[in-house]
C-alpha cells in the first residue's frame, strides 16, 4: 500500500466485508445470529493478523531478491498454509461454541470451507502484491531521478571551480612581483577559497554567511585585478545569514557582474550584494553598473557557466520553488535569485 494508513484501511474493509458477507450466508441458513456474530468476529480478528503476518513475509523474502518464478512459487504457497489455518481455526472455534458437535463438519463441508478461504486469501494476497509492486517501481525510479539529478549537480559545481580558480590565480599573478606583501595576502585569500571548496563534504548547499566570506575573499583578489575601478556594497540581512544556499551560487552571481558588466567600462563601476528573507523565501540580489545584452557563449562556455548553471542547479535543487531573474534600466543591472526556505 502507498502508506500504513492506507494498508490498514484495505486490511480493515477486506477482512470486515469478507466477515460480514459469510456472516449474512449462516445467518441465512439457520444458524444462531449470537454465536454467529462472535465466530466472525474471531475470523476477522485472527485473519487480519494472519494476512498481517503473510505481509511481513512477503517483504523479507522480497529482500533476499527472488526471481519471478521463486517468487510466484512463494506467494502460492503462502497463501495455502493461510487458508489452511483459517479452516482449522473456523472448523475449531465452531466446534466449541456448539459443545463439540464436531459431526457437523462433513468433509465436503470443511472442502468447502477451504476453498472459500484459499479464495479470499488468493484474492487479498493479488490486490496486495499488485499495489505493493507499483509502489515499490514508483520509488526505484524515483531513486533513478534522484540520482540522475544528483550526478548533473556533481557536473554542474565541478564546472564552476576550474572556471572561478584560474580567474583568481590571474588575479595574484602580476602581484607576485609587484606587490610580494600584497601578492601573500591573496595567496592566503586564495587558500581559504581552495580550502572552502576542499572542505563541504560535497553537500549541495552551504550556510549563507560561509558563501559570503567566499564572495568577500573573491571581491579582494578581483580588486587587485580592476585596480580600484571596483566599488562594493556588501549587505547581509542578520536573520539570512544562517539559511541555506547552493554553494557558490552569490560567487557566480557576482562573477558574473564584474565579467560583464564592470570588467566593460574603463572607468569601472559598482557593485551592490544584497540578502535578504522575506515572505519565506532568500532572496540574493547582486546589482552592477552597465547595461545587459544577450551574450554568445564563448568557446569556453563562460556564459553558460555563469547564468545557465545557477538556473539548472536551482532546477535541479528546488524545481519552481526557485527562480533567477535579471533587469536592466537606468544603467543598472539586476540580478536576482530566490530561493525557497526550508526547515
Amino acid at each position: 500500500m502507498r502508506n500504513k494508513y492506507g494498508y490498514w484501511i484495505y486490511q480493515t474493509a477486506w477482512w470486515g466485508i469478507y466477515a460480514a458477507i459469510g456472516l449474512a450466508v449462516n445467518v441465512a441458513n439457520g444458524g444462531s445470529l449470537r454465536l454467529l456474530t462472535f465466530s466472525h468476529i474471531l475470523f476477522f480478528a485472527y485473519s487480519l493478523g494472519l494476512s498481517h503476518l503473510f505481509r511481513k513475509v512477503i517483504e523479507w523474502r522480497r529482500s533476499r531478491r527472488p526471481t519471478f518464478v521463486q517468487m510466484r512459487l512463494f506467494l502460492g504457497g503462502g497463501v495455502l498454509v493461510i487458508s489452511l489455518i483459517q479452516t482449522i481455526l473456523v472448523i475449531s472455534i465452531d466446534t466449541v461454541l456448539n459443545a463439540g458437535q464436531a459431526s457437523s463438519w462433513t468433509l465436503g463441508a470443511a472442502g468447502a470451507l477451504w476453498y472459500g478461504m484459499y479464495i479470499g486469501t488468493l484474492i487479498w494476497t493479488v490486490i496486495y502484491t499488485r499495489v505493493a509492486e507499483r509502489r515499490i517501481q514508483e520509488e526505484r525510479e524515483t531513486h533513478m531521478q534522484q540520482a540522475v539529478h544528483t550526478a548533473e549537480l556533481r557536473a554542474l559545481e565541478a564546472q564552476i571551480n576550474p572556471h572561478f580558480l584560474f580567474n583568481s590565480l590571474n588575479s595574484i599573478r602580476g602581484l607576485v612581483v609587484e606587490n610580494p606583501q600584497k601578492a601573500q595576502d591573496m595567496i592566503t585569500r586564495f587558500a581559504a577559497l581552495l580550502r572552502y571548496n576542499l572542505n563541504r563534504d560535497r553537500q549541495h548547499t552551504v550556510p549563507l554567511s560561509q558563501e559570503a566570506e567566499v564572495v568577500e575573499d573573491y571581491l579582494a583578489l578581483e580588486a587587485v585585478r580592476f585596480e580600484g575601478r571596483l566599488r562594493v556594497q556588501f549587505t547581509v540581512d542578520p536573520a539570512a545569514e544562517s539559511l541555506q544556499v547552493p554553494p557558490m551560487i552569490l560567487q557566480a552571481l557576482v562573477e558574473n557582474a564584474l565579467k560583464h558588466g564592470i570588467a566593460k567600462r574603463p572607468e569601472g563601476g559598482d557593485v551592490s550584494i544584497h540578502a535578504t528573507a522575506e515572505n519565506g523565501a532568500l532572496v540574493l540580489q547582486v546589482e552592477n553598473t552597465g547595461e545587459f545584452a544577450p551574450v554568445r557563449p564563448t568557446r569556453d562556455g563562460d556564459t553558460q557557466i555563469g547564468l545557465n548553471n545557477i538556473r539548472e542547479r536551482l532546477r535541479l535543487l528546488y524545481g519552481d520553488r526557485a527562480s533567477l531573474s535579471l533587469k536592466n534600466g537606468d544603467g543598472v543591472v539586476a540580478a536576482t535569485v530566490r530561493i525557497p526556505i526550508t526547515a
